[in-house]
């Protein structure tokens, strides 16, 4: 795996930071976390948006762009392994929990056969033609682990609500144009979207991101739908499993966060 050098902004932040969120719950299983250490972990955080204090609309957006843009990258063979830290089952160390199927399996069946897990870009990299490129196709923050049948299943489909049900992911639903995951993890989804929309902005050599309130985007730089996954952010708040995985990302791989994990109520103040 390989890493660019820590940023001086992360570095001078890693050190106060570096609490992890009690991993007590499964993926979307368990929506209790510490209240203590929630609160500890808020304080400890607050330094890294100082540049974003009291900003909202397009003005909190663009600063957020510029605090989460510094970030060290990972290559596409190296999320394989960061993966199996990231999404590690808190009750079975040896085991990930699939992100639609919210199944727990084991880190070692990751590939390419029907039952194996691999690498789902909830972006859909085709909306932006990035790829697998170092970036926006590898950047962990909305690379989760799936199960092979269900990541072709979800191809590259917008979000929306409605469907019929998917095999092998229990309350996910989908039909010719939109995908809909699973309650426990419907936050998450728009959350790790909302994400990228902000981080690439089109400044790096890569397409300009952006949340839209359609589907059918194919290979437009836009994801949908924007009024659904905001209900979803609200419905389905940030978990003790999420918000690990955001501290994990930010310790260990990019040193950089997801703020909507940290701040969900600037999802509003944006969109």
């Amino acid at each position: 795996m390989r890493f660019s050098r820590l940023t001086p902004a992360a570095a001078g932040l890693a050190a106060i930071a570096l609490l992890a969120v009690p991993a007590t719950a499964s993926a979307g299983q368990e929506r209790t976390a510490a209240p203590h250490a929630a609160a500890t972990g808020s304080a400890a955080i607050e330094p890294y948006y100082a540049a974003a204090e009291g900003k909202t609309g397009a003005a909190l957006k663009s600063a957020l762009h510029t605090i989460i843009k510094a970030q060290s990258k990972v290559n596409y063979d190296g999320v394989w392994n960061a993966l199996k830290v990231t999404d590690q089952d808190p009750a079975n160390p040896n085991n990930v929990i699939l992100l639609y199927s919210g199944r727990s399996q084991s880190k070692s069946t990751n590939g390419g056969g029907a039952n194996d897990w691999n690498r789902e870009h909830v972006w859909a990299k085709s909306h932006g033609d990035f790829g697998t490129a170092t970036g926006p196709g590898t950047d962990l923050h909305h690379l989760r682990p799936e199960d092979v049948t269900v990541n072709s299943t979800r191809g590259n489909k917008d979000f929306d609500q409605g469907g019929s049900p998917v095999g092998e992911a229990p309350g996910s639903l989908t039909d010719s144009d939109s995908f809909e995951p699973r309650d426990a993890v419907k936050g998450d989804v728009a959350r790790m979207l909302l994400y990228m929309a902000v981080r690439y902005d089109g400044g790096d050599g890569f397409a300009n991101l952006e949340m839209n309130d359609k589907v059918n985007n194919g290979s437009a730089p836009a994801m949908g739908r924007i009024s659904v996954l905001k209900q979803w952010s609200q419905q389905d708040p940030p978990d003790a499993f999420e918000k690990r995985r955001n501290q994990v990302i930010f310790d260990s791989y990019q040193h950089n966060r997801n703020p909507f994990i940290d701040h969900p109520e600037w999802v509003a103040s944006i969109w």
